[in-house]
């Protein structure tokens, strides 16, 4: 099986373990498997693998997905 990976020109800010990170690359679980996303974490700098139902989208204008603060008062 081939496996593909995408590395991120501008790292992609998310949410994992309910602290803030940026994806750097993701890589294809196959068909039946999740996507691995690996990630840094903004307060330590670790970086981690994690399964794409493990994380979440932090923002992104693009798409209107905001932070929460944000969506206070919308």
């Amino acid at each position: 099986m081939l496996c593909k990976m995408h590395e991120f020109g501008n790292p992609v800010p998310v949410i994992v373990e309910g602290k803030e990170g940026y994806a750097i690359y993701v890589r294809d679980g196959g068909t039946w498997e999740n996507d691995i996303w690996c990630v840094v974490h903004c307060d330590s700098g670790i970086v981690r693998h994690y399964r794409s139902d493990q994380i979440q989208m932090y923002y992104n204008a693009t798409f209107d997905i905001k932070k929460r603060d944000e969506q206070v008062g919308d």
